[in-house]
C-alpha cells in the first residue's frame, strides 16, 4: 500500500490496517461464516460504522489489498522506462504478487477463500474489475495504441494468469507459461492492428 502523507491519512490508514488485521485473525480462528462486522468492529475497538467507513463490505476485509493489487499493475504499465516491453514488465508485477499470494503464511487465507461462497464470488467480481482497469490503463498508454478488445482481453489473460498461476504446484514456472503465450497474443495484435 502507498505511505499516506500527512498524520490525518496515517492515522486513518493505520485505523484501516487494524480492522482488516483484526477480521483476518478473527475469520482464520473462527471461520469466515462464524465472525460478523460487529464482532470484528468491538475486537477492534472501533464503532461499526467505521468498519464500513473503511471496507464496503465483510468479503472486502479479506481482501484488503485489493486497490493495491490494481495499483501496482497500472503502475507496471505507466512506470515502464521508454521503449520498454509491456508484457515484461507486467509479468514481473504478476511474478511478484503470485510470490507473495503463494508464501506459506497465505495458504490458510487462500483455504478459507476456497471454502467460502461469498469470497469465492466476491474474489471473481474483484477479478474482472481489474481487468477493466488494467484495460483501461492499457488504453491510455500513448506507447500502445490499441483496439480496445485487444486491451481488454490482454488484461483478462494477465489477471487470470495471477489466478491460474496461484493454483498450481510450480507457481513461477506456470507464470512464465502464461506469459509466452500472453507475449504471442500481444505480438498478434499488434500486428494485426490498422495502420
Amino acid at each position: 500500500m502507498t505511505e499516506p502523507s500527512g498524520r490525518r491519512e496515517r492515522k486513518k490508514a493505520a485505523t484501516r490496517q487494524k480492522i482488516a488485521d483484526t477480521a483476518l485473525r478473527l475469520f482464520l480462528e473462527r471461520g469466515y461464516d462464524a465472525v460478523g462486522i460487529r464482532d470484528v468492529a468491538a475486537e477492534a475497538d472501533v464503532a461499526v460504522t467505521t468498519v464500513f467507513s473503511h471496507f464496503a463490505s465483510k468479503e472486502a476485509l479479506v481482501f484488503e489489498q485489493d486497490e493495491d493489487f490494481e495499483q501496482r499493475l497500472a503502475r507496471a504499465v505507466t512506470g515502464r522506462t521508454p521503449h520498454e516491453p509491456l508484457i515484461p514488465a507486467l509479468r514481473r508485477e504478476i511474478q511478484a504478487l503470485v510470490r507473495h499470494c503463494t508464501a506459506d503464511s497465505a495458504a490458510p487465507i487462500w483455504h478459507m477463500i476456497d471454502a467460502s461462497p461469498a469470497l469465492r464470488e466476491y474474489e471473481e467480481s474483484m477479478r474482472l474489475r481489474h481487468a477493466e482497469s488494467l484495460a483501461t490503463t492499457l488504453a491510455a498508454a500513448p506507447d500502445l495504441p490499441q483496439t480496445t478488445t485487444a486491451c481488454r482481453t490482454i488484461a483478462r489473460f494477465v489477471i487470470d494468469a495471477y489466478s491460474l498461476a496461484r493454483d498450481t504446484a510450480d507457481p513461477e514456472a506456470a507464470v512464465d507459461e502464461i506469459f509466452r503465450m500472453i507475449e504471442a497474443a500481444w505480438e498478434v495484435a499488434c500486428h494485426s492492428r490498422p495502420a
